[in-house]
């Protein structure tokens, strides 16, 4: 991949007044008109905050759930821009539509230096078709484009890749640029040992980015569903525990493809296991090859823990997707606090990416003591499965 332009190709010196679209993911959950957590939009304030210090006009865009092309009051990003103005400590206007005379008349409205947040732009069918027309009306408002919304670079959709398409100046924003350089670093020249923890319940959507990975890694840590599947692809019987029966074979090449590559695979050796996930009448830890009949694997156990943190207790860089187990229910949450901690205590350098892997991350308290926290959920596994993110590509240096 080509180097990719940055806000300095923007001449940040000459931006002054000049009308600048940013995509943004402001994507965050809402309740009752309130901003529940608010990460992904101080995640955007560096960005922010440096443009309209030169002087730019900001027309900030995002979507917002999946209101599946029609106008939803329950996904408007009203309440958003009223939380980006606490955080920016400054007013911050709000568009009614995202293109037409509602958007055109409060970008006409904007001061240099002055944000305006358009409204939910999947409230449109053409965003998500990158419909000619549709990306027309969201470039007619600008005269330069960034993209700080790492999370959608995978996607063709209009306001990723029919803007920048459509306007000269155009470049990364930080939070794209960091993203880029720290996942950049897994796929270039990691230090070694390197080790990856995967975990979730799903191998589906992850085959890619780990045979990617698999001849960088020196070990790789599974656990979650995921182990599931794994452990019966050997042989096991996990009684009623979530199992990919369809993705048994994708277990046993990737499994063979660890061994031939000299990849010390840590699968668990012990799991938490109960009746019921909703009442659970009974919880116990046994051995993996012996998951008692009417049970489900709902953690990783106690020795399973042990060698994780043994195995990560010396890496030089480590990455990180996907909890270990039904972490968001205590106690079902201890495989993944240690697992969590473990990667905390490594040397190395270390990446965590995915929503649940963050949140078991923050639970864990270990966020702090993590070097780069990816924002990306999907676009950072298929940039490192070495896929190309049209989002990034079209904002690529051309010589």
């Amino acid at each position: 991949m080509s180097a990719i332009q940055t806000l300095e190709d923007l001449d940040l010196d000459n931006l002054g007044g000049v009308t600048t679209f940013v995509r943004v993911d402001f994507n965050v959950p809402l309740k009752d008109g309130k901003v529940l957590d608010p990460t992904r939009l101080q995640a955007a304030l560096p960005t922010i905050r440096e443009l309209t210090g030169a002087g730019a006009r900001l027309v900030l865009a995002s979507h917002l759930g999946r209101p599946k092309g029609e106008v939803n009051p329950d996904f408007s990003l009203r309440p958003v821009a009223d939380t980006l103005a606490g955080l920016l400590e400054e007013e911050v206007s709000f568009a009614e539509d995202c293109v037409g005379p509602a958007a055109a008349a409060a970008v006409e409205a904007l001061e240099p230096g002055r944000v305006c947040l358009l409204e939910n732009l999947r409230f449109h069918a053409g965003e998500t078709k990158n419909d000619a027309e549709f990306a027309d009306g969201l470039a007619a408002l600008a005269d330069a484009y960034v993209d700080d919304a790492f999370g959608t670079a995978h996607r063709a959709h209009a306001s990723v890749v029919g803007v920048p398409e459509r306007l000269g100046r155009k470049a990364a924003g930080r939070l794209v640029v960091n993203e880029v350089t720290a996942l950049g670093r897994l796929l270039s020249e990691p230090e070694r040992p390197f080790a990856a923890v995967v975990g979730g319940a799903k191998i589906e959507g992850k085959v890619d980015t780990l045979l990617n990975l698999l001849p960088k890694l020196d070990i790789l840590i599974l656990g979650g569903g995921m182990a599931n599947t794994f452990l019966a692809a050997q042989g096991y019987d996990l009684a009623d525990s979530l199992v990919e029966s369809a993705r048994l074979e994708v277990a046993r090449e990737i499994s063979q493809a660890a061994t031939e590559q000299n990849i010390r695979v840590v699968l668990p050796e012990d799991l938490v296991v109960t009746n019921d996930l909703a009442m659970p009448m009974r919880v116990e830890m046994v051995e993996a090859k012996s998951v008692p009949a009417g049970t489900k694997a709902v953690d990783i156990g106690e020795s399973s823990r042990q060698a994780a943190g043994e195995a990560l207790a010396d890496t030089r860089t480590v990455f990180w997707n996907g909890p270990m187990g039904v972490f968001e229910r205590p106690p079902f949450d201890a495989g993944t606090v240690a697992v969590a901690e473990g990667i905390a205590a490594s040397p190395g350098f270390k990446v965590i990416g995915g929503g649940e892997t963050v949140a078991a991350a923050a639970r864990a308290g270990v966020i702090d003591k993590i070097d780069h926290v990816s924002t990306g959920g999907g676009a950072s596994l298929e940039f490192l499965a070495g896929k190309t993110l049209p989002g990034v590509a079209v904002l690529e240096s051309r010589s």
